[in-house]
């Protein structure tokens, strides 16, 4: 679920690229491969091995559901984490101690996201929707907690984060959505008065600016604005006072650049910047000068960090096929050392961590890996020692027990090399019996890594082989491959979803009777493709808030949703064929699987009438489908009673369709 909300969070901010041609691969005549993607040996099921291990059992689902999540997290400028974090079964803001429980600082029934302090120390701001129907005010309470003040208070307006800071705390900056408009805007406003002005006034549909940093003056603040298509992004400097805006990196004819931070003298920014590969490359913008200097390059994509408060470091992270690898550059030296880490993601999504402490001495990062549950860490920069700095998790929840996650390619129908996550259950004999369930992940501009998935655990946990593929569409294989399945959606990513089956009956040990599939939003939309289009060869399927069909997508959907869904497939009365084809309600008629929906009633960018549609159909042609509308949830399920209620119902309809067990387990 923590994947299905960050991809929500993203749908407007995933890395993107130009497009580029396939390339033959001389090694293997006959098989494409798309430009940028690193070179991948495939994995031979065979090789595949459960390990014996007679005291595993099926992990509670409760308990991981009450292994808490965190979606972002802050220094305050006296030195101390804030996170937003679920630890109640609400997204709230909490005070995280050197020793100790943490210090709850507020507290509602709705989701707290993008914590920011002000500089002088006095204030939290965060911002807030209602029932998950993302229309967020931006809220303020007194640094050490108290009442919140809704500084924004917009019906028809949505305000969020991350948010920047003059260094006199005077002005705040944070993004705009009008509901009404299919772009969105940077806003600043005085905290003093609580006056708001638009920096930008965007005029192209589809457009979407992400606020940066103020300049040390205050008089500039940096922006990065970003198309629809997620192809094309550039980084902008825009003066307070009058709005006059500058581009000075990126543009409709130059390779894709985003702005990760701006140095504390205002000198030099971080730039993740797209090479002739199609991958994106973390490096250093002189703003002087123009000059760009890469920081380590490397055949995987990474992501330009933090400045360290001295300016004189500045990190990167490179994503590994799934698993992070972080680095810190010398800026005087012109070096780079990789930092010690734990293995898994390190990474927020957002590219604000790993970030220094306030004197520099010290790292904030998060950390999760397939058998790890999700925590706060922090690195010493002087010693190199790294610190738990949270403990979300339940002692149930034991890692030395959790079924193990690899990282495995196998080829596609054509011959594309697909990376998937895998967990592996502890215990299984070789004799082609195991059921098997597919992750499909949301977006489809995103991808699946080596982090903590409470459904997969529970899942392998039970016995059930669990694989999640990064298909075509995803994001961390380069533009090209995300740039594979526009207008093909459910077509050749849905035959890499297959794959993934394929490969793990290959093993030896699957049942190709017993083969399911579930995923939120994209993820959901390719559950029904798939039980849709290829009827005989999926035994169960669960989907959560996915589509069904693309022109009441359009609709129904937010403007600034439609110019991302024009991206992907057209418009849909010049592409109205394209539309028809990649519609799951095209084919929905031919499905035999049982089907569970799982759905928010507040849902604004899936809304709930595509799983009426979907049960309508198949309640209609006499199949097998059962659904459960959650109320006062929106796009992805946060409230914790909710989460557990979902993962047992997705438990038990595998358990009754693919294994015929009980649904006590």
């Amino acid at each position: 679920m923590h994947k299905t909300i960050v991809t929500t969070l993203l749908l407007a901010m995933a890395t993107g690229g130009a497009a580029q041609e396939a390339r033959p691969d001389p090694r293997r005549p006959g098989t494409p491969v798309l430009k940028g993607a690193p070179d991948r040996p495939l994995t031979d099921p065979k090789s595949l091995t459960s390990p014996a291990l007679p005291a595993a059992r099926p992990v509670p689902i409760a308990d991981l559901f009450f292994t808490r999540s965190s979606y972002f997290a802050t220094w305050t400028p006296d030195g101390q984490v804030v996170m937003a974090t679920d630890l109640t079964g609400r997204t709230n803001l909490w005070r995280v101690p050197r020793g100790g429980f943490p210090v709850q600082l507020q507290q509602s029934e709705d989701k707290t996201y993008y914590p920011g302090a002000t500089p002088d120390g006095k204030l939290l701001l965060y911002a807030s929707d209602v029932g998950g129907r993302e229309i967020y005010d931006i809220f303020a309470i007194p640094a050490q907690g108290g009442a919140a003040v809704n500084l924004t208070a917009t019906p028809d307006a949505s305000d969020t984060g991350p948010f920047a800071f003059t260094r006199n705390s005077t002005l705040v900056a944070f993004n705009r959505r009008v509901a009404a408009e299919p772009s969105t805007n940077v806003a600043v406003m005085s905290l003093a008065d609580r006056k708001v002005r638009l920096l930008t006034q965007e005029k192209e549909a589809g457009v979407y600016w992400y606020v940066l940093d103020f300049s040390p003056d205050g008089r500039f603040l940096y922006a990065n604005r970003m198309n629809a298509a997620q192809t094309g992004s550039s980084v902008w400097r825009l003066e307070v006072a009058t709005g006059t805006a500058t581009r000075i990196a990126g543009g409709p004819a130059e390779p894709f650049e985003r702005a990760g931070a701006l140095s504390p003298d205002g000198r030099a920014l971080s730039l993740t910047s797209e090479n002739a590969a199609g991958l994106h490359q973390a490096m250093l913008l002189d703003l002087t000068s123009g000059k760009r200097l890469p920081i380590r390059p490397g055949p995987w994509p990474q992501t330009a960090g933090a400045f360290s408060p001295d300016g004189r470091t500045v990190i990167a992270v490179a994503n590994v096929d799934g698993r992070d690898e972080a680095y810190a550059y010398d800026r005087a030296n012109r070096t780079t050392k990789r930092l010690p880490l734990p293995d898994g993601k390190v990474s927020d999504p957002f590219g604000i961590l790993p970030g220094f402490s306030p004197d520099g001495r010290q790292l904030l990062f998060p950390h999760a890996s397939g058998s790890a549950p999700f925590d706060y860490w922090t690195y010493d920069m002087a010693t190199g020692a790294t610190t738990r700095l949270t403990r979300l998790g339940l002692a149930s929840i034991d890692p030395d027990t959790l079924p193990r996650t690899s990282i495995v390619h196998y080829p596609s129908a054509d011959g594309t090399v697909i990376s998937a996550v895998l967990w592996m259950p502890w215990n299984l004999k070789r004799n082609g019996s195991a059921p098997v369930v597919v992750l499909a992940h949301g977006g489809p501009t995103y991808q699946t890594s080596d982090d903590f998935d409470r459904t997969a655990t529970a899942l392998a946990s039970r016995g059930y082989m669990v694989i999640a593929p990064n298909v075509r569409g995803s994001t961390g294989y380069g533009s090209a491959f995300e740039q594979a399945n526009r207008r093909d959606l459910g077509g050749r990513d849905l035959e890499d979803e297959a794959g993934a089956a394929k490969f793990l009956i290959a093993s030896g040990y699957a049942d190709p009777r017993k083969i399911g599939i579930t995923g939120g939003s994209y993820g959901g939309f390719m559950t029904v493709m798939a039980v849709a289009r290829m009827p005989d060869f999926w035994a169960a399927g669960v989907e959560e808030y996915g589509i069904v069909n693309w022109n009441t997508m359009w609709e129904r959907g937010s403007p600034a949703l439609r110019e991302y869904q024009r991206a992907l497939i057209g418009d849909p009365t010049k592409d109205k064929a394209v539309y028809t084809r990649v519609s799951p309600l095209t084919y929905l008629h031919d499905t035999k699987a049982p089907l569970l929906v799982l759905q928010g009633a507040n849902d604004i960018r899936v809304p709930a009438h595509e799983a009426e549609q979907i049960v309508d159909v198949l309640k209609q042609a006499g199949r097998t489908v059962d659904v459960k509308v959650y109320a006062e949830e929106g796009h992805g399920f946060l409230k914790r009673e909710n989460q557990i209620d979902a993962a047992e119902r997705t438990i038990a309809w595998f358990d009754r369709y693919l294994t015929g067990a009980s649904s006590d387990r």
